[in-house]
């Protein structure tokens, strides 16, 4: 199928109907059925179920445990790095944030004032700042976990549309990362405030926090938002913030400094969209 009817098949397809549906189906507990279901995505997208904290699929009572299941302690060692990759993924993009312009692929981009819900105080602190895209596969680990620590201030659940999140869509969807539905939480940090963005997607039943726990659903529409006074929420580098019910992006933002990303993503073998990283590795430095 060619890029472009892919893309165009997810603007015709009820793609809240199927969210529903899928999350309807990854809670519930149907015994054997989940397990074959369980068993098939495995042989499908080769998960690597050795390094899970319980490689038993007959174990899991619902494909959601499943997809969200835990590693074996210290499967993911974290590198002394002042940034720290914080999900198994691929790189979506990564770089700096031209005057308040994230670049998405080429001919797309967006704006950080989109992406944070619209609220531009906030997005104006990241102008010219960096940013990192990483997409977790159906295969991956999906917990994520802090890329630094940080003091939570704010979390903004933002409406919006359910395209899929895979480089083919990235490249066909304008603005795809700022236009689908996410989950913004805003840290204060030792170099001031950082974001780190959790965007759904066709299928993406849900996201939730370590502190809020499940944040949607519901979907009513609008725009919400939770405010956290003084040390209410603090979390280190490494500790799990949050999960995904089913894959998607993670979108962080880091105000202007003299960041250097790892030199592994900026070489010729690493550093390309696709490219794959792992939970722990450094990210960037300052």
């Amino acid at each position: 199928m060619s890029d472009r009817l892919a893309v165009l098949l997810q603007y015709l397809a009820p793609k809240q109907a199927l969210t529903r549906f899928a999350g309807l189906v990854a809670s519930a507990r149907m015994g054997s059925i989940t397990t074959g279901i369980i068993r098939r995505f495995v042989a499908r997208y080769d998960v690597n179920m050795a390094e899970a904290a319980n490689s038993d699929i007959t174990a899991y009572p619902t494909f959601n445990e499943f997809f969200t299941r835990a590693l074996k302690p210290g499967a993911r060692p974290l590198a002394d790095a002042e940034l720290i990759c914080p999900v198994d993924g691929r790189i979506s993009q990564f770089g700096a944030i031209q005057g308040d312009q994230i670049f998405q692929a080429k001919g797309h981009s967006f704006s950080t004032t989109a992406l944070v819900g619209g609220d531009a105080e906030l997005a104006a602190q990241f102008k010219d700042g960096v940013f990192a895209n990483i997409y977790l596969s159906p295969r991956d680990y999906h917990r994520i976990h802090m890329p630094a620590a940080g003091r939570l201030t704010r979390m903004i659940h933002v409406p919006g549309d359910l395209f899929s999140v895979n480089p083919v869509t990235a490249r066909g969807v304008p603005g795809l990362f700022a236009r689908n539905e996410r989950v913004v939480c805003v840290f204060e940090g030792i170099h001031g405030p950082w974001v780190l963005v959790l965007v759904g997607a066709t299928i993406v039943g849900s996201m939730s926090t370590a502190w809020h726990g499940v944040v949607n659903p519901p979907r009513p529409g609008t725009v919400r938002e939770w405010r956290y006074e003084g040390d209410a929420v603090k979390l280190k580098k490494g500790e799990e913030m949050g999960r995904f019910l089913l894959g998607s992006t993670v979108v962080m933002l880091f105000p202007k400094g003299p960041w250097a990303f790892n030199p592994a993503w900026t070489g010729e073998d690493l550093g390309r969209p696709g490219s794959a990283v792992k939970l722990g590795e450094a990210m960037a430095t300052r």
